[in-house]
């Protein structure tokens, strides 16, 4: 490995470290943006149903690898020596972290667009985190309220603005990518990420669904849950569900959410058969009986 790598290493390692002791879990990152871990099961002959987000044991399973041990975080980076940044995964306590990605290279001014949604629905973006990328784009962290669960999405809110929400991650401040270095703006970096103003949390949200009064669950919480699992597209719906079922089941709602995050992920096209076994999953990963 060439010298300035192992110099990106141990700076992004070390900047990684940082951000964990703030709270932040992380996990490193290759030059291209994506995890620098490939998955253990890339061979195997069938996809893992359901998906493993770390069951196995093993390093892999990309922003479900995200820690703030710092023990842990020195072993994700011992075994991918040619990382050159850090991811920051959102959506996790004690920050619930939310990203607002202002992007440049869609040719639109996100800035000003999301300068007009402010002015339209009466909020104010406060003093935040800001994190300058090497295209020009700058990435803003806020914080979401807890048993709130903000979806990714990219271009939903306006053209050039990406949101970062559950099971997606930041790049860190510090990491060098093929394109540039992710750097904190000035006066920024001393900053708690703000709370989300409440107008602008409601259209990161998704858009109500009606369903059956049997999956109404018994609190705001659940709800969110429950929802979170019926946006799911082809492609995430086992890891959303797999998601919102560890929430429930860290929150003790596992018993009571169990019937609606099934008829919730069957309305996806999962069949009940594939959603009692994601669920089950879950269960034993959290430490609960399925």
């Amino acid at each position: 490995m060439a010298t300035t790598d192992r110099q990106a290493t141990t700076l992004a390692l070390a900047h990684a470290l940082s951000a964990a002791e703030r709270g932040l879990a992380v996990i490193p990152l290759s030059r291209t943006k994506l995890p620098a871990l490939r998955s253990p099961h890339r061979d195997a002959p069938e996809p893992v149903e359901p998906p493993c987000h770390g069951e196995c044991g093993r390093f892999g399973h990309g922003v479900y690898d995200a820690s703030t041990d710092p023990v842990r975080i020195r072993e994700l980076f011992a075994a991918a020596p040619w990382a050159t940044g850090y991811g920051i995964a959102c959506g996790l306590p004690p920050h619930h972290l939310i990203g607002v990605d202002l992007d440049t290279k869609s040719g639109t001014d996100s800035s000003a667009a999301l300068r007009e949604l402010a002015l339209r629905h009466l909020f104010t973006i406060p003093e935040t985190v800001v994190v300058l990328t090497p295209s020009g784009g700058r990435h803003l962290w806020l914080t979401g309220p807890p048993g709130t669960v903000v979806p990714n999405s990219a271009s939903r809110l306006a053209p050039g603005i990406d949101i970062r929400g559950a099971g997606g991650y930041l790049v860190g401040p510090g990491s060098r990518t093929a394109h540039g270095v992710y750097a904190a703006a000035p006066g920024t970096a001393h900053l708690a990420p703000a709370a989300c103003p409440p107008a602008l949390l409601r259209l990161l949200l998704p858009p109500p669904r009606a369903i059956h009064p049997a999956t109404t669950a018994t609190n705001d919480h659940g709800r969110g849950l429950v929802q979170f699992v019926l946006t799911a597209h082809a492609g995430q719906r086992n890891t959303r569900l797999f998601w919102a079922a560890c929430r429930a089941h860290e929150n003790g709602l596992g018993p009571a959410l169990l019937d609606a995050l099934v008829e919730a992920a069957v309305h996806t096209g999962l069949s009940e058969r594939e959603a009692r076994a994601t669920i089950a999953s879950a269960a034993r990963m959290t430490g609960h009986r399925a």
